[in-house]
């Protein structure tokens, strides 16, 4: 992918610490994931071994130097599905919003939105803020589809869920966005934007229904500046190793202009 990407700054992440992950994760559940000596299936999707504690941590600190940066951290593994205490659907820590809680803890942000564009919902994320009127979490996602959540309905006063038949492609998501989620944006008002950015709502992704491009990737991402002083991304799904560097790069270029 590194390479695909020459047009842009690329830099090494480090390791969150124990303490920035566990604003949103539970200590017992990081011990479980910490003492782990052999391959274990932690749930029906989500294999972790030995080194995944290690990754996990490097992918969040990446994250937190994506808030710092205002850039993109390139990472694995994802997070949005991470509950508080336990893994789920590939995910082992939920990088973004141990990241919202990183600039809120040592950066003095006060109002952070979460736009989050995965072909999944992000049941993780939305539970981790539920209850924070400080944090608004927004996804635009296919339905019904996995996990399950996200659903007609599913929200309160900052959690804004998007369903989307699956077939979905470029125009839906853009009328979407412009009609559900800049008003939801705008009227939050956040300091600091961060987008859990998917690309499994590519046409060619082999998980999912949707037929997104990367014109449409491209598009989300430019309108994503507009809606904070501050934006930043983490990198969730996509799994087609060979659109996922071109479908990057296009984010990457629309979040610039």
């Amino acid at each position: 992918m590194l390479a695909l990407l020459d047009a842009f700054e690329v830099v090494e992440g480090s390791y969150a610490s124990r303490e920035q992950v566990e604003r949103c994760h539970a200590s017992a559940y990081l011990d479980r994931l910490e003492a782990l000596e052999v391959p274990t299936m932690l749930d029906p999707d989500t294999v972790a071994s030995e080194t995944s504690y290690e990754a996990a941590l490097l992918a969040a600190g990446c994250a937190l130097a994506a808030v710092d940066r205002s850039g993109f951290a390139l990472v694995r593994p994802p997070g949005h599905h991470a509950l508080r205490d336990r893994a789920m659907g590939f995910c082992l820590v939920d990088n973004a919003a141990v990241a919202a809680r990183y600039a809120q803890a040592e950066l003095g942000v006060g109002r952070v939105a979460i736009v989050d564009w995965d072909v999944h919902h992000g049941n993780g994320t939305q539970e981790i803020f539920w209850d924070d009127p400080s944090v608004l979490f927004v996804s635009l996602h296919q339905w019904p589809f996995y996990p399950g959540s996200g659903g007609p309905g599913d929200g309160n006063e900052t959690t804004v869920n998007v369903p989307l038949p699956a077939g979905s492609g470029d125009e839906d998501y853009l009328l979407a966005f412009d009609q559900l989620v800049v008003p939801a944006v705008r009227a939050f008002d956040p300091e600091l934007l961060l987008v859990s950015a998917g690309f499994d709502a590519h046409v060619d992704d082999p998980l999912a229904g949707m037929r997104v491009t990367a014109g449409g990737f491209r598009e989300l991402a430019r309108r994503s500046t507009a809606l904070a002083p501050r934006v930043a991304a983490v990198l969730e799904g996509g799994y087609d190793p060979g659109t996922l560097p071109v479908l990057v790069g296009a984010a990457l270029e629309g979040f610039r202009e």
